[in-house]
């Protein structure tokens, strides 16, 4: 019986802390999961700091270590669809360089894999490591997509997950070039079951995602998989319209008995500022969806990628 080849997909952006200690605890990791080989396939997304050498020393000394080096930061969804292009496994699992994720978790994933499923989850039963804003604004993310969107995303669920070759290549299919992971993944489906496992704190560095970008990342998952705020634009303006008609009516019946009077100025300027504003914010969710087309519509590649390390590169 042939072995299993799994493909660990690691993102980096300045891990040049974490690396040593990540290689020491997944490479025992993955060597006591029975009946699979394992090559670990790190993407270097234009780091500024030591990453990349170190990366390289590593893929030196082992031939199961590939590293892939973006010509620049792309940002870590493009990262990780570089990732899945150049896996070669029969099985293939996301995994973030800062060890919140516990690489014991891997090895249940392929038992649950071993059962008959395509994907399985590493869903996190306690996000307690994560500052309570972190969590909060996860939390309504999770809430708010899975309302305005008809494709679900499972809460609590990051990228760490197993797919088969099968999920994998129809992922690397998908035209994107502007891409919401987490909605990929649900969106091709496929058999799946959950192994749940508590999150750990960063093993070195900070995070890379501030407050602004996580705001922008959510904007990205809503708009990737919803055309529900456009809708609701719709609906307000109808709202809006019956509104005033019936406002006119009103001045109209008002006039006709007491007579004409002089309209206040301030009512008038309040109005046309609200109105105002709330034009605005309509443009703006169409220009996002416009500006998503604009994107789209160039067909430029996700990434770039400058070079690749690795006696089997």
């Amino acid at each position: 019986m042939s072995r299993t080849l799994l493909s660990l997909v690691v993102p980096c952006y300045n891990e040049e802390d974490a690396l040593s200690t990540f290689f020491s605890q997944v490479v025992p990791a993955l060597e006591a999961i029975d009946e699979t080989d394992f090559e670990i396939v790190c993407i270097n997304d234009g780091s500024k700091d030591g990453t990349l050498p170190l990366l390289v020393s590593i893929a030196e000394t082992n031939a199961r270590v590939r590293v892939i080096d973006l010509s620049r930061n792309f940002g870590k969804e493009a990262a990780l669809s570089a990732g899945l292009a150049e896996a070669r496994g029969d099985i293939v699992v996301p995994f973030d360089a800062d060890l919140q994720d516990p690489p014991e978790v891997i090895a249940r994933l392929v038992s649950k894999w071993r059962e008959g499923f395509d994907v399985v989850l590493a869903k996190r039963s306690d996000r307690s490591s994560d500052s309570y804003l972190k969590r909060q604004s996860a939390m309504s993310f999770y809430r708010l997509h899975n309302k305005l969107a008809d494709l679900k995303i499972p809460e609590d669920v990051g990228d760490f997950r197993l797919m088969t070759r099968e999920v994998v290549d129809t992922l690397n299919a998908l035209p994107e070039s502007r891409r919401f992971m987490k909605g990929l993944f649900a969106w091709v489906g496929f058999r799946t079951a959950e192994v749940t496992y508590v999150r750990n704190s960063r093993v070195a560095g900070q995070t890379k995602f501030s407050g602004w970008k996580l705001w922008n990342f959510a904007l990205e998952g809503i708009t990737s998989f919803s055309t529900l705020p456009l809708r609701m634009w719709t609906y307000f303006g109808l709202f809006v319209a019956a509104t005033s008609f019936v406002y006119a009516a009103y001045l109209v019946i008002r006039t006709l008995v007491r007579g004409i009077d002089v309209p206040g100025y301030a009512s008038i300027f309040v109005s046309l500022l609200f109105f105002s504003g709330v034009q605005m914010i309509g443009i703006g969710v169409i220009g996002e969806y416009i500006g998503r087309i604009y994107i789209e519509s160039k067909r430029r590649p996700l990434y770039v990628i400058r070079r690749r390390y690795g006696r089997d590169a």
